[in-house]
């Protein structure tokens, strides 16, 4: 059966190579072997989706939820661990009052109406950032689905809230100090590994894959120590167009990568 999304877009980029195939052809060319553990996301593009349709802007983050479920779904299909998407960053809280109001209310429904899906799923929610900087309404929720799904293990989807990547690092140092002001940490102990443990994603592995929308080339602020040696795929398709196919090709065009971590080439790798 066909299944590729004949949805029209304002936004899609051509794939030449592959619009013959169908969802299920592209995602039978994918190597199990060669999936990434860990996909971090920006979401960028739902404004613009929205007023290219002559919508409120709120109307494209609600939009894009439908592509947070996408991907969610193709990640627990294909055994990929971890996903990690940018919902808020700290430069967020700039924007008009209305709108940060909109996106909290937003994200309160999200969990409200997910929790139960989360939990059937075996799916760990998880946030990361300034999170006591959200609404009492948005912040009692998260920490609610983040205590009823501790337990899922099929995937862990991390959030980042009122997040940004220097101010991680710095509250990192600042408990770090802490620590060795307190005596329970010597500087002569403090390396990579031990930083790590400090940071908000301590227990997951740095991504593999980094997917920015929208057509920006940027990473605004996001993992910054996280994403020393990940691969990144930018993309015209805004957000809320970013659905199952889009993924696949993601997906595809990240397996075409070698990862050298600095070493030299090698020439047995498939070119």
């Amino acid at each position: 059966m066909d299944n590729r999304d004949t949805t029209p877009s304002l936004s899609k980029a051509p794939n030449p190579e592959y619009d013959h195939l169908s969802n299920d052809e592209l995602q039978e060319l994918l190597d199990p072997a060669l999936l990434p553990r860990h996909i971090a996301i920006i979401m960028d593009g739902n404004g613009r989706w929205a007023e290219l349709r002559g919508l409120p802007r709120i109307s494209g983050h609600t939009e894009g939820i439908k592509s947070v479920r996408e991907m969610t779904a193709l990640c627990l299909e294909l055994g990929i661990p971890n996903l990690t998407i940018y919902a808020f960053s700290q430069e967020n809280w700039k924007r008009p009052a209305h709108e940060i109001n909109a996106l909290m209310l937003l994200l309160e429904r999200f969990l409200q109406s997910e929790l139960d899906e989360l939990v059937e799923r075996g799916i760990r929610f998880r946030a990361i950032g300034r999170i006591d900087s959200l609404p009492a309404s948005a912040l009692k929720w998260v920490r609610k689905v983040e205590r009823e799904t501790a337990q899922r293990d099929k995937l862990t989807l991390t959030v980042a809230l009122s997040y940004g990547g220097r101010s991680e690092i710095v509250d990192a140092v600042r408990r770090l100090a802490a620590d060795c002001q307190a005596g329970a940490v010597s500087p002569t102990q403090i390396d990579e590994p031990f930083l790590e443990k400090y940071l908000s994603t301590q227990g997951l592995p740095d991504p593999d894959l980094l997917i920015r929308t929208s057509g920006e080339a940027r990473i605004s602020n996001f993992l910054l120590w996280q994403l020393a040696y990940t691969e990144m795929y930018f993309t015209p398709t805004l957000w809320p167009d970013f659905r199952r196919r889009e993924g696949l090709l993601a997906l595809l065009d990240y397996q075409r990568r070698e990862r050298r971590f600095g070493r030299l080439p090698n020439p047995s790798y498939p070119q």
